[in-house]
């Protein structure tokens, strides 16, 4: 389930990466994007050491379940939260969370990534 879930992250990172460079394209199709690359890459940490995963998006209860893992925090894990609102709200129109950082949310995702690899890879 962790190689799964570590290619359904990925698939979401080519998306997202592709749709920062189209400036037409709204932020919250980028943030929604995001978001699912750094929980999908969480989710597929946990599974990978066995962790039963919760039903969540929420970004900040995931990252919270890595040391019961006994699970290093991801690069950026005190902002990665901060695309939360990308997971419904704002892909729904029900929240404006302002302007995204594309090139910054682009690192970020390169980093979490990586990290789920090597984990994934162990």
């Amino acid at each position: 389930m962790a190689d799964v879930m570590l290619e359904a992250a990925r698939r979401d990172a080519a998306a997202c990466l592709a749709l920062i460079n189209i400036p037409d394209i709204h932020d919250s199709m980028v943030g929604f994007h995001a978001q699912q690359v750094v929980e999908k890459s969480i989710k597929a940490a946990l599974f990978k050491h066995g962790v039963m995963v919760p039903k969540t998006h929420n970004i900040a209860l995931l990252l919270d379940t890595l040391p019961q893992a006994g699970i290093a925090a991801p690069p950026h894990a005190d902002v990665l939260d901060m695309l939360n609102p990308y997971a419904v709200a704002a892909r729904y129109g029900a929240l404006d969370v302002g302007p995204l950082d594309r090139a910054i949310t682009a690192k970020w995702l390169a980093a979490v990534l990586a990290w789920a690899a090597s984990l994934c890879a162990a």
